[in-house]
């Protein structure tokens, strides 16, 4: 469904500050793959993020999704079949613009925008049925500009737009990270069901080490532009979060020090 075959990735090349962060990287997704990506600061997971959304050109290798070629796909191009929730809950919604109208946009997503004459009701009754699961009363809110949302409301809102129509692959950066533990334990929830619902092949990168091992089929480490560990089945299923640090030991030769995943586990 999802191959990267041999990607490196190399910024300032040539320079005194370049650094390689993806390193001859591999990575196979079957389709409904749900794959946690985990690993310290500088490990190159959101650079893997990147590449797969296209937001930076890869130096060598390939990115095949679906068995079609898509390195050479600009990110406005790959966003049509891309779905992504970033950290930050203000960067997937249009603060200016009303619930209906961010909707909208994403269920038109990948298409030609063009005027249209009014939601109609039948676009509406879909909106109005994707919300109301959230319990946020967002349903009866469909006028209301999306700036004058609390984080988590945004948050949860972005998951819907980037679901709505069901995208090739989900793409979630760290999307629970800036929200509180109550809100965000409520999107990550709203999240999982939307993937089994959906059957989503999804990419998560987490900071959680609990969360690595709880969400999805697979878990898998990264270092130094490198997948270290890819865990899975059985192994997985038991693992805690000792084990996980005692793997990453032995892979790497090093500690994971990182007080932000220490203190999130």
């Amino acid at each position: 469904m999802l191959n990267i075959n041999d990607v490196t990735k190399v910024f300032n090349r040539g320079n005194i500050n370049e650094k390689v962060a993806l390193n001859s990287l591999s990575l196979h997704l079957a389709p409904g793959d749900v794959v946690a990506v985990i690993g310290s600061n500088g490990a190159g997971k959101s650079t893997l993020l990147n590449i797969a959304a296209g937001v930076f050109p890869i130096d060598k290798g390939e990115i095949i999704l679906e068995e079609m070629p898509v390195q050479k796909d600009a990110e406005h191009i790959r966003a049509a079949y891309i779905g992504r929730v970033f950290q930050d809950p203000a960067l997937g919604t249009a603060a200016s613009m009303t619930i209906e109208e961010n909707l909208i946009l994403a269920l038109k997503r990948g298409q030609k925008l063009r005027l249209w004459p009014g939601t109609g009701k039948e676009r509406r009754e879909l909106f109005r049925r994707r919300l109301e699961p959230l319990g946020l009363g967002l349903e009866n809110r469909l006028a209301t500009k999306v700036g004058l949302l609390s984080g988590g409301q945004r948050q949860a809102l972005t998951v819907i737009m980037a679901t709505i129509v069901p995208p090739k692959l989900l793409l979630l950066d760290e999307h629970t990270a800036a929200l509180d533990p109550k809100t965000g334990k409520a999107v990550l929830e709203l999240s999982e069901q939307i993937i089994a619902e959906e059957q989503l092949t999804t990419l998560m990168v987490t900071h959680n080490m609990e969360q690595a091992l709880r969400v999805g089929n697979r878990t898998i480490m990264m270092h130094e532009g490198r997948i270290i560990l890819d865990i899975n089945g059985e192994e997985r299923k038991d693992m805690q979060v000792s084990d996980l640090l005692q793997m990453f030991e032995r892979a790497s030769g090093k500690s994971l020090v990182n007080d932000r995943m220490l203190l999130s586990s």
